[in-house]
């Protein structure tokens, strides 16, 4: 089991080049990757794209890439000769006009406005793209331990809940007969109260017992109940990603819990649905940070 929560960093140099990719990732309900690249290199966007999402299936993913360039063919130096020559003809000119000493030289010249221009060469994009992906790896590697850690602290505290839940589940089941015994006894001392003299039309009285209990009765629900409480925990237990899976599971949980409060006529039974409800919600929550 995986948690969405999780950081990697990696980093590598190879010819003059240095790179470093950090991936973080959050709750989400699909795979949404945002990336921070340099301008000059967007051409990797695709490739790290298609590299996450085999990787990862779920989660909002954030990703940012630094890039240098250290080698001595990474920058091309121009100097813009027309308009040195420009800058030197009208100072000259004015060195004469005013009777100044001609004192430009080289270094200054080129410090002027705009004669000199560095650009950046023309990536090798393949390197580029394999220095880029080899980074990726080492980061995603890392982003994967962490979401693996937490999924398992996850898996441990659901493990815990879906057992409490299985409890008050179980305790329900257990409740539920009595609660038409002691509706059957209630009916016979109320009815042989009004009637003072003990005689009761037994055949009334099965009757209207017979359809409290089809009323109140919550076989179909335990039984979905228990087959749902299963089904949780053997997504928990699989090597596929079970966020979704078990977001449904859960949502039909507290619809059975819900059903069986409908049909609750005892307090017993009424405080075990809602201690049910709150255990289901909280693994609701959970199930949120879940792959």
């Amino acid at each position: 089991m995986y948690s969405m929560t999780g950081y990697g960093r990696g980093s590598a140099m190879r010819d003059g080049r240095e790179m470093t990719v950090e991936i973080k990732s959050v709750n989400h309900r699909f795979l949404d990757v945002s990336m921070r690249l340099p301008r000059h290199l967007t051409f990797l966007e695709d490739p790290l794209r298609r590299f996450l999402g085999g990787k990862l299936s779920r989660g909002h993913v954030d990703v940012f890439v630094n890039y240098r360039n250290a080698r001595s063919d990474a920058r091309a130096v121009r100097i813009n000769t027309a308009l040195l020559g420009a800058y030197l003809s009208e100072a000259r000119q004015a060195a004469a006009e005013l009777s100044l000493p001609d004192d430009i030289g080289l270094s200054s010249a080129l410090r002027l406005p705009d004669v000199t221009e560095i650009t950046e060469a023309e990536e090798d994009r393949e390197a580029v793209l394999a220095l880029c992906l080899e980074t990726a790896e080492t980061a995603a590697h890392e982003l994967i331990g962490m979401r693996r850690l937490e999924g398992e602290r996850l898996r441990a505290d659901l493990t815990g809940r879906l057992d409490a839940v299985e409890a008050l589940m179980e305790r329900v089941a257990a409740r539920a007969p009595l609660v038409v015994e002691e509706y059957r006894d209630k009916l016979d001392e109320r009815i042989g109260k009004i009637l003072q003299t003990g005689e009761i039309d037994r055949t009334r009285l099965a009757t209207e017992v017979a359809l409290f209990a089809d009323r109140a009765s919550i076989d179909e629900e335990i039984v979905r109940l228990r087959s749902h409480i299963e089904q949780a925990r053997l997504l928990m237990a699989g090597e596929e990603p079970a966020g979704r899976k078990l977001d449904f599971v859960v949502q039909e949980m507290n619809r059975e819990f819900n059903t069986i409060g409908s049909k609750a006529n005892d307090a017993s039974l009424t405080a075990c649905v809602l201690a049910g409800k709150n255990e289901i919600e909280k693994i609701r929550e959970q199930v949120q940070n879940i792959e």
